[in-house]
């Protein structure tokens, strides 16, 4: 009897908890909506770069000849590989939870979250994905009409299953993304200001993710190297899957290795905020 009332009560505490942080998505999503026309116009700017980029490559194919080849890629290939980055990047990019997190240590803020019955982690990630749902609604405009015209670039998967895999792997991605931003976001803790930690870390992810271009028209021993990252798990991976340029052994081996980053990211950011709290407790009383 004692034992089915403890699992009861256990079953209790997590639904409480799942109904605290949906709760804590819902008023993220409304409080996020006022920002809907900025998000709109972020998207729709944020293209403008992809159009130079795209750009940049057909200038580097027409170069080469007819049917010319980069690394594994051709011309359609390479403008496909850019418009699902654009996707993915859309639907998993940190915008500026780091610098929120950032700030409510540095200004005091976090004190009270650590007298209150909310896991913080939990907290900001509900807001992270309600700031992802409205971004996607809005930018899912722009994005889409830029995708329709370059339609005859844009080849989706051609197995039903690949598209499970794929948002599977988004899903980590997004998850990562976030867990390592919010890592480097707690080093607030320790420094008055984290903005050059922030920017090592972006320029790290813009090269090394794969947004800049595609990671496996590098050299074979630098692509290996890169592999032992968590780096090419935030972008070039699921937009490998996406391409159906990664299936089989490679495809399972992949998801693992980027569900162990999932796993290892979550493991530091809860150490480092144990520690960041014990030290803020410590300074502040």
């Amino acid at each position: 009897m004692d034992t089915e009332r403890g699992r009861d009560d256990d079953d209790d505490d997590s639904q409480d908890a799942m109904t605290k942080y949906l709760h804590v998505l819902g008023i993220g999503v409304q409080n996020t909506l006022v920002y809907r026309v900025n998000f709109l116009f972020r998207a729709a700017f944020g293209l403008v770069p992809l159009m130079a980029m795209l750009m940049v490559w057909d200038t580097i194919y027409a170069g080469k000849g007819p049917g010319a080849m980069v690394g594994a890629y051709t011309l359609a290939q390479m403008v496909s590989y850019y418009l699902v980055v654009t996707l993915v990047d859309m639907l998993s990019a940190v915008a500026e939870d780091d610098w929120q997190i950032a700030g409510e240590i540095k200004d005091g803020l976090i004190s009270q979250y650590l007298v209150k019955p909310v896991d913080y982690l939990a907290y900001r990630l509900a807001l992270f994905f309600s700031g992802r749902l409205v971004y996607t609604a809005a930018a899912m405009i722009p994005v889409g009409l830029f995708i329709l015209f370059q339609r005859d670039y844009f080849t989706p998967p051609a197995h039903a299953a690949t598209w499970l895999w794929f948002a599977l792997s988004v899903a980590m991605t997004a998850v990562l993304q976030f867990l390592i931003s919010y890592t480097m976001a707690l080093l607030a803790f320790w420094v008055t200001e984290v903005a050059t930690f922030i920017f090592i870390l972006y320029a790290f992810e813009y090269l090394a993710g794969g947004h800049l271009f595609p990671l496996d028209i590098l050299p074979r021993a630098v692509l290996e190297a890169l592999q032992y990252t968590p780096f090419p798990y935030l972008l070039f991976f699921p937009v490998s899957i996406f391409m159906e340029r990664v299936e089989g052994a490679a495809l399972a081996g992949g998801l693992a290795v980027q569900a162990m980053w999932v796993v290892a990211a979550f493991a530091l950011a809860r150490f480092v905020w144990s520690r960041g709290v014990r030290k803020y407790s410590a300074v502040g009383g």
